[in-house]
């Protein structure tokens, strides 16, 4: 910590962005318990990341409450135009956190979890359906954006209504009768919310590399982001029509053939949304790989969005594997495992690295958003050259470089 002037600035840099490593964490704990090869110790090994990831989601909770609470700053990072974008992280982390529970410790006959996963799930559709109302209207009302300063970290308010269906068809899969029918309804039409919501944007996104092409390379890793909406409501809707076809024929029979209608809906839509979004995979790749050969990228907490959104592209294929039996997609599961678990590897050194260092502490501690209409040029200027310089450095803003966008008027604290 020897770059931090002391240990309270771990808490005053703290931001939500650093969710992103628990979403990170937790999928890469599911995928190596879901392996489509079975091998008994990947299980132990998916369950002690899994264990891990909660440590982590439960650590990171308190250090940003005590945040809140000391420094009472929740409007300002509200308001402030790129940590307001990653409080979309902290019900997308807990996700993790639920389907690893149910789908890891179900089978030991544990009463409680079918109860607890569901009081856990119903928080988090509160809280992404407040992310999905509360953030874009914020961008829309006090924050100023340009096409050629938007980034694809947009899409992180409204995404976590879309990673909700997939942990709600989860946890709907461990209850029966009115609730499970309750919790699909439900899920259904958070879907065609953050589904919505997400297409709008990644068209937008798609626009503006168009015209302003790639964006700059401490933003490398943002290329990934719209591959999680995409491969997230692939695996969604598959999941929702599996229970769709358990349970809706007993609990609403009025509607006939719903069930199977919807199981039939689920497949060929999530089939033609895993095409979508291998097509972005594969274009977040060749991006990167432009980006890398044309210069060193420095590291930022930003590039945890290389790790979640490849999982839900994976997510989708082994649910498409199960489905159709198709050795093709096990093997695209089993390929794309292996090689973000060796990535995940890679990014967790070199987040303990520069976390240690006190480096991923330091940039978002010193902004402070305040709508006071009495603001000088001077000022301004201050803070455009404030900015400039927390950009020149190696790791930056845990967003670092993710978005660049200006909201006036801004004023260092």
């Amino acid at each position: 910590m020897h770059r931090l002037e002391s240990k309270s600035d771990i808490i005053r840099g703290f931001s939500p962005a650093w969710f992103n490593v628990t979403m990170g964490t937790g999928s890469i704990a599911v995928l190596t318990y879901n392996f489509p090869y079975h091998w008994a110790p990947l299980e132990y090994i998916g369950m002690a990341i899994a264990l891990f990831n909660v440590i982590v989601y439960v650590a990171f909770s308190i250090l940003f409450l005590a945040r809140l609470i000391r420094y009472r700053d929740f409007y300002d990072i509200l308001l402030h135009p790129q940590l307001s974008m990653s409080l979309g992280t902290i019900p997308m982390g807990l996700c993790t956190i639920v389907n690893a529970l149910v789908t890891m410790l179900t089978r030991y006959n544990t009463h409680w979890i079918p109860t607890f996963a569901l009081v856990l799930w119903c928080i988090i559709v509160v809280i992404s359906v407040l992310c999905s109302l509360a953030v874009p209207f914020v961008a829309m009302t006090y924050q100023k954006y340009t096409i050629e300063s938007m980034s694809s970290i947009l899409l992180l308010p409204v995404v976590p209504n879309v990673v909700a269906v997939s942990t709600g068809g989860i946890v709907a899969s461990v209850h029966s009768g009115s609730v499970a029918t309750t919790i699909i309804l439900i899920s259904y039409v958070l879907w065609g919310m953050g589904v919505g919501l997400a297409m709008m944007l990644i068209t937008a996104y798609l626009i503006r590399l168009v015209l302003y092409k790639l964006p700059p390379k401490e933003a490398m890793a943002s290329a990934f982001i719209p591959l999680g909406p995409l491969g997230q409501s692939s695996y969604g809707i598959q999941v929702l029509g599996i229970q769709a076809l358990r349970v809706l024929p007993k609990s609403l029979p009025q509607i006939a053939y719903l069930g199977d209608i919807l199981h039939v809906f689920g497949f060929i839509l999530g089939l033609l949304l895993w095409a979508l979004a291998l097509w972005w995979f594969v274009h977040a790749i060749y991006s990167s790989t432009h980006t890398f050969v044309h210069g060193k990228v420095p590291f930022n907490l930003g590039w945890w969005a290389l790790i979640f959104p490849v999982g839900t592209l994976i997510y989708s294929s082994n649910a498409l594997a199960n489905t159709t039996g198709f050795t093709f997609f096990r093997v695209i599961t089993a390929v794309l495992t292996a090689g973000l678990a060796l990535l995940w590897i890679f990014v967790l050194a070199r987040t303990f690295r520069f976390a240690w260092t006190g480096e991923l502490f330091m940039a978002s501690a010193v902004v402070r958003l305040e709508l006071a209409d009495n603001a000088t040029d001077n000022d301004d200027e201050e803070t455009n050259n404030n900015q400039n310089s927390a950009s020149e450095t190696c790791t930056g803003s845990p967003v670092s470089g993710i978005i660049n966008v200006s909201v006036d008027p801004l004023r260092q604290v």
